[in-house]
Order: structure tokens, then sequence, then C-alpha cells
């Protein structure tokens, strides 16, 4: 049996989001106990990817270049606190153009499920926006909600039948994971 995996949106779960897009590396500012919650589940034998809808590329905000080093931040700031990341996976069409890969369609997380050889049928999705939510379902993932970064509003939009979790931030989600096993 294959390491389980698990998605991650960036702006809003592992970082403080900004209506301004995070355009350089200074920008990127992890919450709080999202880096040790990354390191936990790297530790407990998870895959630990994310799937990041990037249109500040589109947008003209920001070019490839400049992402690529936020990212490289990111991935040194959470191999300092003992994870991993297996895999960055990010949409960088303006809104407008009309990609498959911009999350809520389901595209990035089905090349995610392509890149690792994985049904997403069992996989968490872990996001605070809608969008993330709708490409969970869509995608056939578990969908889950983060309080943290659009949470709040994003929870507060939900039908009231709704069966999507919903925890504090990415480490209380995360100690849900890791009590539930793969």
């Amino acid at each position: 049996m294959s390491s389980p995996l698990v998605i991650l949106d960036r702006d809003g779960v592992i970082n403080f989001d900004s209506e301004a897009f995070i355009k350089s590396p200074e920008e990127w500012l992890p919450i709080p106990g999202s880096l040790e919650a990354i390191a936990r589940l790297h530790q407990a034998g998870w895959r630990v990817t994310v799937a990041s809808n990037q249109s500040g590329v589109g947008r003209g905000l920001m070019d490839e270049e400049a992402l690529e080093a936020i990212h490289r931040r990111m991935e040194q700031a959470v191999e300092a606190a003992g994870g991993h990341l297996d895999g960055i996976f990010y949409c960088p069409h303006h809104p407008d153009e009309g990609c498959r890969c911009r999350k809520p369609l389901p595209g990035l997380l089905q090349a995610i499920a392509t890149h690792f050889d994985v049904s997403l049928e069992n996989v968490s999705v872990i996001g605070d926006s809608a969008r993330d939510i709708e490409a969970a379902i869509a995608a056939g993932a578990n969908p889950v909600l983060v309080l943290t970064g659009n949470g709040e509003q994003t929870r507060a939009g939900l039908p009231v039948d709704s069966t999507v979790s919903f925890y504090a931030d990415l480490s209380a989600a995360v100690d849900a994971l890791l009590e539930a096993g793969p």
C-alpha cells in the first residue's frame, strides 16, 4: 500500500492570504502551526501536496520565476520545521482564460492524482474557500474546510446539511487526519 496523500490549498491554509496577492517571498508568511502540521503529516508517512490557484501570474502581477521563489521559501520553511512537500501544483491562469485547472474545476486535483497514480476517493483536500470545497467534491475527494483565511466566510455559506468537515486551522485538521488514519 502506498503512503496516504493529502492535498492542501496554499493561501489561507498554509500561509496568510492577501487581497493584493502574495507576489514575493517576503510577503509569504506562514500561519502559526501550519508548518509543524505539515511536518507531523510527513513524519507519519503521508505525502503532502499543494494545489493552488495563482492567478497573480495570469494577471501580470508576478511572473512564474517570482512564484517559484515564493514556493522555494515555503518548501524551505516546511523543511526547517521537519516536513516535506511532495509536490506543488498550481494554476497560473487568469480567471477569464477558461482553463480546466483553475479551482473550482477539478483539473488541478486530477493532475495530482495522475502524477501520484492514485484515486482521489479517500484523499482529503484541505482548503479555506468554496473553490477548494467544490473542486474536492468534483474530483471525488474528501473536502475539508479550515476556518483560517476565508474559512469562516466559506462555512457561513455552506448549506445547513453540508457534510463538509471543518476545523479551526490546518493543525486541527491534521490532528483529525492522523487520529483517523489513512
